[in-house]
């Protein structure tokens, strides 16, 4: 068992008033030494013995003069009981060491402690200087050296000395070149001194911590000493106390060095000296303190088993609290986060709580002005009214991140500003970016703005735009923090206004509500339900309209796997299969794979001719076959389903992942080599009724599955049909509480089979596309309509003669044209141009709009910066003629800014090629309606 060592407290009593002030009396007695009482006060009480300074000494005699002659001793007084008489030199000659006289002096000084250790050594400095001056004052010959006694005596004083001879030199000479820290030359001729190497003149030996007082070693540097020895005997005490403590077997100490430190050593009876200055005074101090840095070594040595206890016991406590304290601090620090996230947790409750309050007060205005809307529908279409044109782009946040210019993608229906065709319309377009002049100029002078129609429309952008340059954000989040709802509100005080939007976002019904104008569209919710792929599918089925074979809401592996086998089962005819996510948009969300990649789609087509299309619908016959595509399809699309987009998904994992994880739907592609897509554009009637609004042929790229442009109006399906189709879905539309703009994307082909028309619907998208915002802008220039019955576009022409009076009422004849509409054209090297140098090059090659024959090119321009998207528009009397004139522009201007190594980024090129496919299949349908007629 360890004794447990415990440290003894102290007992701290109150003093009496009178020991205070007895105490306070013998202070001021021992900080004064010339007070008579200080020798017996410090004998008393410390057991310290101190000379009298006031009596005269009969050795020293005073001298004013110079002293020449062989040097006298000093006598110092010293404690009686420490007093010992001195060394006699053997040479009488020998120079007095003044570095230990200088040194005896301050230790007189040291000798009586004072309150402030600071004040006492400076007054130390001044009386040992009036010492040495009252005792040694020598001269010294021309030529000596200057020595500096003492470091802290700092004066130097002259001494002339005899000259010494060869044969009787003395050993103190050198002592006194040993002692002094430097040499200092009297003038400039002087020469510096070597000094020797210094050799102890008072060695001795310190044994396992113990001191042989009758060491012949020690005894001669006692008595060398004596003088200072109280000092000196102090600084042993702590050095034998050292070397016991860590059982030092032997220690060699340097008197000399021990007497300088012992002396210099001021901090007394207040502070014990350090481990490295002690062993600083040894000559083996290298191997000593190697020894009492060793670890344990303190525990061998005097007390080491007692010293052991309490760094144990110390330890353990250490340990033990430490452990308390950091349990404490963990659970404080607990307390502490627990306690922030709950005020945490309070605020966002209280502020989600707020926001779901605010978003309910302004769902229910918006269904109330949207009541009022449906109520007044027909009247605020026959009366004045402004358009507040909101071309927003509510996807969610990870989809317009990875948009690649989003502001201007906000912006290509700029062409709304059309809707001032109709003189009973004030429009209100709020700009996702800031336009230059030049592009303010361009569309003034398109819309033929007078003085009258110039006040007719108004271009804001929000100031947000400038706070959130990388943020992507929608433009109705936008103009939610920004001013220019309130200059809005301003504009369509005291006037019948509605909001028309982009893609429907919760953004939305604060800007309406702020305003306090109704939205021309469905709610946020609804849109967010109905948007999807799955559910465009669903409202298809419910309209009774054909669509592909397929399935939606597909949201694992197993059931995509499940599903694609049965409809590859169910339709052996179908050579591609597509696979669309619910949430993506613009073809960016779609997939396709071939099915002349499957290995057993011979043996399984050998098995569907075998039985025959009537006997094959029965499932136990398509059981087999079923089971064999359950086995490749994973294999299958694995190696050979592509992405049509790859910047967006560069291969089918990817993809996948994002399918399985949004959901989507898997469908056939047209079994038909001839396959045409069109969109349709509607206007769902608050009042109930719908109206069809624009329509066109698509134009697409490469891979068949993006819309690049379109021509209007479309030739593909028979006007009555196509009008057919869309109330239908229209309809179905209103029962579901959408109103508003939508668009309806069908595919037409032949059915080989049956030689008859196949129109499916692909796709719906409950937003205002860009197709009707560019129609928008081919009715402005044109000044016609568009007939759906029919499915002309009607343009009336001038008439060169002059009227008669009675035919002025008559309406001017009109002409059928047809429209070749490119929305997102995008090439990287039209940057290069400013658009003034743009439409400069244009003029040149006679790239215009006619007003007058209603022919030619119109543009559109989107942003100022980058100036890398345009639109176009060609007018023609036929279609041919119309696609010529597209696919020549896109030459043109491809040629003009791009060279053989910098053709740049462009999708001119794909454009070209579908206008090429366009025009083969025109000239074909020609000369069979041709050879039809003449037979």
């Amino acid at each position: 068992m360890i004794p447990v060592a415990r440290r003894k407290k102290e007992n701290f009593s109150g003093a009496s008033p009178g020991q205070k002030h007895k105490s306070a009396l013998i202070k001021r007695v021992l900080c004064n030494p010339a007070h008579p009482n200080n020798r017996v006060i410090m004998h008393h009480k410390f057991g310290i013995s101190l000379p009298d300074v006031h009596k005269r000494s009969t050795n020293v005699v005073k001298h004013n003069g110079i002293i020449t002659g062989p040097a006298v001793s000093l006598q110092t007084f010293e404690p009686k009981s420490l007093h010992y008489p001195p060394v006699p030199d053997k040479d009488t000659g020998t120079v007095l060491d003044t570095s230990l006289v200088c040194m005896s002096i301050r230790n007189k000084a040291s000798l009586h402690p004072t309150e402030d250790t600071s004040s006492s050594r400076i007054s130390t400095k001044p009386r040992c200087h009036k010492q040495l001056k009252k005792m040694l004052k020598w001269e010294t010959e021309p030529g000596s050296i200057c020595e500096r006694i003492d470091r802290e005596c700092t004066p130097l004083w002259t001494t002339k000395t005899p000259p010494p001879s060869t044969t009787s030199k003395s050993k103190d000479h050198w002592g006194i070149m040993q002692s002094t820290n430097g040499l200092i030359p009297e003038s400039p001729q002087t020469l510096p001194v070597q000094l020797p190497v210094i050799i102890s003149k008072y060695p001795f030996t310190i044994r396992k911590g113990w001191i042989n007082p009758t060491a012949t070693d020690f005894c001669h540097f006692k008595q060398s000493f004596s003088w200072c020895w109280s000092s000196v005997l102090d600084t042993l005490e702590a050095l034998e106390k050292l070397l016991r403590d860590f059982a030092v077997p032997v220690a060699k100490v340097t008197g000399e060095r021990l007497v300088e430190f012992a002396l210099s050593w001021d901090g007394g009876y207040k502070k014990a000296p350090s481990v490295t200055s002690l062993i600083s005074v040894l000559e083996n101090q290298d191997e000593v303190l190697g020894l009492v840095k060793h670890p344990g070594q303190r525990f061998k040595g005097e007390g080491g088993i007692e010293a052991a206890a309490i760094h144990i016991q110390s330890c353990c406590r250490r340990y033990l609290a430490r452990s308390a304290y950091l349990r404490h601090y963990r659970l404080k620090w607990a307390a502490r986060t627990i306690t922030v996230s709950w005020l945490m947790h309070t605020q966002m409750r209280h502020v989600r709580e707020a926001l779901q309050a605010r978003r309910s007060r302004q769902l229910e205005n918006h269904r109330s002005r949207a009541q009022h809307l449906a109520a007044n529908w027909k009247h605020i279409q026959s009366s004045k009214r402004t358009i507040i044109h909101i071309p927003s782009l509510g996807y969610s946040q990870s989809q317009r991140l990875n948009l690649r210019g989003f502001e201007i993608l906000q912006n290509i229906q700029i062409s709304r500003l059309c809707d001032i065709k109709d003189k009973n319309v004030e429009v209100i377009y709020v700009c996702p970016q800031h336009l230059g002049e030049d592009i303010l100029h361009y569309y003034t002078s398109l819309l033929k703005c007078d003085e009258e129609t110039d006040r007719r429309f108004v271009i804001l952008t929000p100031e947000a735009v400038d706070y959130f340059p990388t943020h992507n954000m929608c433009l109705s989040t936008l103009l939610k923090y920004s001013s220019p709802p309130k200059r809005i509100g301003n504009l369509i005080q005291g006037k019948q206004a509605y909001v028309v939007g982009g893609v429907a976002h919760v953004d939305d019904l604060a800007v309406a509500d702020e305003l306090g104008v109704p939205v021309l569209a469905p709610e946020p919710a609804i849109a967010l339900l109905y948007s999807t792929k799955s559910a465009g599918r669903r409202i298809f089925i419910g309209a009774e309209v054909d669509v592909p074979p397929g399935q939606g809401d597909i949201y694992s592996i197993n059931q995509l796997n499940e599903a694609l086998a049965e409809l590859m089962t169910q339709n052996m005819h179908v050579q591609r299969w597509l696979f669309k996510m619910d949430s993506e948009h613009g073809g960016r969300g779609t997939a396709y794979c071939d099915i002349c990649h499957l290995s057993c789609y011979n043996w399984a087509l050998q098995e569907y001719q075998h039985y025959g299309p009537e006997l094959w619908k029965a499932k136990w016959i398509q059981e087999p076959v079923l089971h064999r595509y359950l086995d490749e399809i994973p294999e299958w699309l694995t190696h050979n389903a592509r992405p049509a987009k790859t910047s967006c998904y560069p291969n089918w994992a990817c993809f996948l992942k994002t399918f399985l994880r949004q959901g989507g739907v898997v469908e056939a592609y047209p079994p038909s080599d001839s396959i045409t897509c069109l969109t349709v554009d509607l206007l769902l009637e608050p009042g109930g009724q719908v109206t069809m609004l624009s329509c066109g042929d698509q134009l697409q790229g490469s891979c068949q599955l993006k819309a690049l442009g379109s021509t209007v109006p479309q030739t593909s399906v028979h006007p009555e049909n196509l009008l057919s189709v869309c109330m239908r879905v229209g309809e179905a539309c209103l029962q579901r509480l959408i109103v508003g703009y939508i668009s309806v994307d069908l595919a037409t082909f032949l059915n080989h089979n049956t030689m008859e028309q196949k129109v499916w619907a692909v796709d719906l998208d409950l937003s205002y596309s860009d197709q009707l915002a560019m129609t928008q802008m081919l009715l402005m220039i044109t000044g016609g309509t568009l007939n759906f019955h029919t499915g002309c576009l009607e343009v009336p022409i001038q008439i060169r003669k002059k009227c008669c009076e009675h035919q002025i009422a008559a309406k001017p004849p009109v002409i059928n044209c047809y429209a070749v509409i490119g929305s997102r054209l995008f090439h990287s090297n039209l940057s290069m141009l400013y658009h003034s140098v743009f439409f400069k090059m244009c003029n040149v090659y006679g790239l215009r709009y006619s007003m007058k024959r209603k022919q030619g090119t119109v543009f559109a321009l989107y942003d100022l910066t980058e100036r890398c998207s345009i639109g176009m528009i060609t007018v023609s009397r036929d279609l041919q003629g119309a696609l010529v004139t597209f696919a020549q522009n896109l030459t043109i201007i491809h040629q003009e800014i791009s060279t053989s190594k910098m053709q740049g980024e462009t999708n001119f090129k794909e454009l070209i090629k579908d206008i090429e496919a366009v025009l083969k299949m025109t000239a074909q349908n020609k000369r069979l309606v041709e050879n039809n007629s003449a037979a």
